[in-house]
């Protein structure tokens, strides 16, 4: 516990105390809520309250700027909050807390230690992006006596999990990143994007926060299997989903837990009717965004989520109602599976521009050019073996200054990295799946079992000299990189 605090106050010393009064605050609110009986009108009152405190801490330092600026531009005011720092990771330790709380009025606590409950909240291998841990999967752990003991299996299966997950981080994410911002850089400066670019840019900062979250998943997990500690599984190679319902089993599934446990059922669920759930739907993805950023873009991209997967739910509902015609087709149909894929990666690519682009004008003129909205750049080459003339192509939006003409990066190269970590995304086998056997260790993937692969042979992790070398391999590229690198890569998550 000491150790996780002197992490958290390595970054700013200052915001300690805001992290240790929360937990004072948190853990005196719930040995009062589990006291009593979640009936009685002032354990809800309690209970409301010490959620209003907690949101509001939130809301101060992550949304105070946003909303004062919008309210003073409605206003015609010229409205601004002075410089408020962000303190690290406040998203995640709130929405624990405000879960904890939740759980206490409703008599589901059962651990009471102050000093575990504490360990709980600051666990430094997830305290800053993540997973969103349950007090029941964490309290019980912390309890147990065996890990403090050395243990050679959780030695070598942790490492081998950093080792995976800090190669995705500064060798996959941070190389791949040199083809996204530049990109998102020339939109905000005004700049022409080119239809190939424009898709350059989006996949390259897709397959950016896709190995970068992923990377920092694996690092928790194998930080705290180090230790003998289990944490739940928050990533699960999403963009192989087969529908935006299954992407968000896959991506950030502890964030998903949460909002469907604590504000998607209390809101009703799908228990009310259809347009009642849809509603609910929409109202939990416009907050999600919300979370995850104070700014219409985030908002944008939260509602684009909605609005899938209002439509998703539609597309089973129409199954249902051909009494299984269509579900038969779709259940054996190669074809059919593949474009489920490929509209469900797209759509997420999309959502993505928003996600990134720093303001909705941005990421519009980046998805207009994706959809032809600038024409299409190809080589001069293309014309001379074409035998037509250029009058013809242009007849059509399609002309020749060569595909990448802005020189906004290294296209040739960076076209070939972005078409391999794609073939890794959707054919490579994930952490979960190579080391299968050590359920033990970790936690593994419990959704839908026709996408667990269960991943016999060659990149099936085992305790042999072969894996030691491909993870000291791993480890030291990875620690060559960040020695040759002048400036420290963030996480992405780190500033939600």
């Amino acid at each position: 516990m000491v150790s996780s605090f002197f992490f958290y106050g390595w970054w700013n010393a200052a915001y300690l105390a805001l992290l240790i009064g929360s937990i004072l605050f948190n853990y005196l609110f719930g040995i009062l809520l589990s006291r009593g009986s979640h009936k009685r009108t002032l354990h809800k009152c309690l209970l409301t309250f010490g959620i209003a405190i907690n949101l509001s801490l939130l809301a101060y330092y992550k949304y105070a700027h946003f909303f004062v600026h919008e309210l003073g531009s409605f206003l015609e005011r010229d409205w601004e909050v002075g410089s408020v720092l962000l303190p690290l990771a406040i998203s995640f330790f709130t929405f624990q807390q405000i879960a904890y709380l939740a759980d206490a009025f409703q008599g589901k606590i059962r651990e009471t230690g102050f000093l575990r409950y504490c360990l709980f909240v600051s666990y430094f291998p997830q305290l800053i992006a993540g997973p969103i841990v349950h007090h029941k999967e964490m309290l019980p752990q912390f309890a147990k006596k065996n890990i403090y003991s050395f243990n050679y299996k959780r030695l070598s299966v942790g490492l081998t999990i950093l080792a995976l997950g800090l190669f995705k981080k500064v060798v996959l994410a941070d190389e791949v990143a040199k083809l996204s911002t530049p990109v998102f850089d020339a939109a905000t400066q005004g700049i022409q994007l080119t239809f190939f670019e424009a898709w350059g840019g989006a996949l390259a900062y897709t397959l950016q926060l896709y190995f970068d979250f992923s990377g920092y998943s694996d690092m928790a997990i194998g930080l705290a299997a180090l230790i003998g500690i289990q944490l739940p599984l928050n990533f699960y190679s999403p963009y192989k989903a087969q529908n935006i319902i299954e992407f968000w089993q896959r991506w950030h599934i502890t964030l998903s837990r949460f909002l469907r446990e604590y504000l998607y059922i209390p809101l009703g669920g799908n228990r009310r009717g259809s347009w009642r759930k849809y509603g609910n739907i929409m109202v939990v993805m416009l907050l999600g965004g919300l979370w995850h950023g104070a700014g219409w873009t985030f908002i944008i991209w939260g509602g684009l989520h909605g609005m899938y997967i209002m439509m998703n739910h539609a597309w089973r509902s129409l199954l249902k109602k051909t009494r299984g015609k269509l579900a038969d087709l779709a259940s054996f149909v190669f074809i059919y599976r593949m474009l489920a894929r490929s509209l469900t990666f797209m759509a997420v690519v999309v959502a993505w521009v928003f996600f990134r682009a720093d303001n909705a004008s941005d990421a519009v003129q980046i998805i207009s050019a994706m959809f032809g909205g600038n024409g299409l750049s190809l080589f001069p080459a293309v014309l001379e073996q074409s035998g037509l003339s250029g009058a013809f192509f242009l007849e059509y939006g399609i002309f020749f200054q060569g595909p990448f003409y802005n020189g906004l990066a290294d296209w040739y190269a960076g076209g070939s990295l972005i078409v391999v970590l794609l073939a890794l995304v959707f054919w490579a086998p994930n952490t979960q799946q190579i080391m299968g056997k050590y359920g033990s260790v970790l936690n593994t993937y419990n959704g839908n079992p026709e996408v667990v692969n269960d991943n016999e042979g060659i990149w099936q992790w085992a305790p042999t000299i072969k894996w030691a070398v491909a993870t000291g391999f791993l480890l030291a590229c990875s620690l060559i990189v960040i020695g040759a690198r002048q400036n420290i890569s963030e996480f992405l998550y780190f500033q939600f």
